[in-house]
């Protein structure tokens, strides 16, 4: 009878053992994602893209291991939106957040119509990206910008190191004293992104035998612009050129390569081989600051110089190695794509993207359209070269539909239609509205379908403040 009992507890041991071995193995098995996403990086900010003003061998290296996307979009040209987009997997009509704070931007007397309420963060009742991930085991991690509320840890993140409702850094934020909360000062004169991705580095390491979602949301480059003098130095001696110029600028890039590049490090000393890595931007850059040349305009516009932004996905054994793709793909696409790679079911979830994983196989996806609706105002930056539709405002209201190698806008106050061939036009120079009025309202159905199917609210009572003969500003002039 002892040798039963004990033969029992010795097997009772063993499967116990070798359960806990499975359950390890299996945790270690499952994916890593690691999403970088940059505050304001323009498409063509870094070397992969074509610049040859800012220095970027770390993001260079990172397209190098796998793949670049050349038609890549935010879900919305300016922070606040597109981050919703991407962590809801929603669009914005559905989440309704459109902008940063106010809707009713710029001068009263320029606005003819009252723009759609604009909702400031991101509702808790929606299931984010990070929420999932957590159902489905996985640690999650957030270092750097929210922007979708106070505490990101009751939106699906267990760590929050830097994050909370603010959408910059505040004056001289980007070196310790910190003004954004949920971090400590360790040193005066620290840089906060160097800070943010060591917070990141050690949360890797801590979590190595875990799966893991580190989500690196770099205040860099959004505006105070600040660097180290060195930098500032090094860019000032090199020559520029008519696009791209601005020393203290390319510093701060320059640091977010830096940063890139310790992540990369750390990935690779870990040998943790099995792990996604995205590299992106949550909307256009600035173009006063760096501009997008040959796109049109930049933040906060829905030209293409505030939309498309870069793209760049490693995961070692499934991208082949230095490829590009030219699918478009929006930031909408990450939510579905992150659920297949975890086999997470969510059957009630409404979803606006697609999943990538086809095209990160080296396959390719349903020919789609890819929509935006912006029903509210952006006042100018800087005036005329904003390059803009107007001096007054980077957008008015309006909506976009991208169909293949066409784009169209509608804009509410007027009724303004505009349809560029990007393959052709890629700076949307060339209005083909009224040459061509076959696609011009083949689009526009498609775009009045989609806008009906997921209720998108249309601004149009007249703004009682509107005045004709109001004369404004000078060109340039911040109100």
């Amino acid at each position: 009878m002892k040798h039963i009992v004990l033969s029992l507890i010795i097997s009772i041991a063993f499967f116990g053992c070798q359960s806990k071995l499975e359950n390890e193995q299996t945790a270690i098995s499952k994916l890593n994602i690691i999403y970088i996403n940059v505050d304001d990086l323009g498409w063509m900010d870094t070397e992969v893209y074509g610049s040859s003003f800012y220095e970027t061998p770390n993001i260079t290296r990172l397209a190098n291991m796998g793949m670049t996307f050349t038609n890549g979009y935010a879900g919305a040209a300016n922070c606040a939106p597109s981050r919703a987009c991407l962590m809801s997997g929603q669009n914005t009509p559905r989440h309704k957040v459109y902008t940063v704070g106010n809707s009713d931007r710029g001068n009263a007397k320029t606005r003819k119509i009252i723009p759609i309420q604009n909702t400031v963060f991101l509702a808790d009742s929606i299931i984010t990206m990070a929420e999932m991930l957590q159902k489905e085991g996985y640690v999650t991690g957030t270092f750097g910008k929210w922007h979708l509320g106070d505490d990101p840890r009751t939106q699906g993140f267990d760590v929050n190191v830097g994050g909370n409702h603010r959408g910059g850094p505040g004056p001289d934020g980007h070196f310790s004293p910190y003004h954004i909360g949920y971090i400590e000062d360790n040193q005066p004169g620290e840089n906060l992104s160097d800070r943010l991705t060591q917070e990141a580095v050690t949360f890797i390491q801590q979590n190595k035998a875990k799966p893991f979602f580190v989500y690196l949301p770099f205040y860099d480059v959004h505006t105070p612009l600040q660097t180290s003098p060195d930098l500032k130095e090094k860019y000032t001696q090199k020559a520029g050129n008519e696009w791209q110029s601005h020393a203290v600028y390319a510093g701060m890039i320059e640091t977010v390569d830096r940063n890139v590049g310790h992540i990369l490090d750390t990935v690779e000393k870990l040998n943790l081989s099995n792990t996604l890595i995205v590299f992106t931007s949550d909307n256009g850059g600035i173009r006063d600051v760096s501009s997008q040349h040959p796109l049109r305009a930049g933040k906060g516009s829905y030209y293409e110089g505030g939309i498309r932004v870069p793209y760049i996905i490693s995961w070692s054994g499934v991208i082949e190695p230095n490829t590009s793709s030219s699918t478009p793909i929006s930031n909408l696409d990450f939510y579905p794509t992150c659920m297949e790679l975890v086999d997470a079911e969510m059957p009630d979830k409404v979803l606006d993207g697609l999943s990538i994983l086809p095209v990160l196989k080296g396959g390719t996806l349903p020919n789609r359209s890819l929509y935006f609706h912006f029903p509210i105002y952006l006042q100018a930056y800087a005036g005329v070269n904003d390059d803009a539709r107007d001096s007054l405002f980077r957008t008015r209201p309006g909506s976009v539909i991208i169909d293949g190698d066409w784009k169209l806008h509608h804009y509410y106050e007027d009724d303004g239609i505009e349809l560029y061939h990007l393959k052709t036009d890629l700076g949307e120079r060339k209005n083909l509205a009224n040459s061509n009025p076959q696609k011009r309202d083949e689009l526009h159905q498609k775009l009045s379908g989609w806008i009906k199917s997921v209720n998108a609210p249309i601004p149009s009572e007249p703004n009682p403040a509107y005045d004709t003969s109001f004369i404004p500003p000078k060109k340039g002039t911040r109100y």
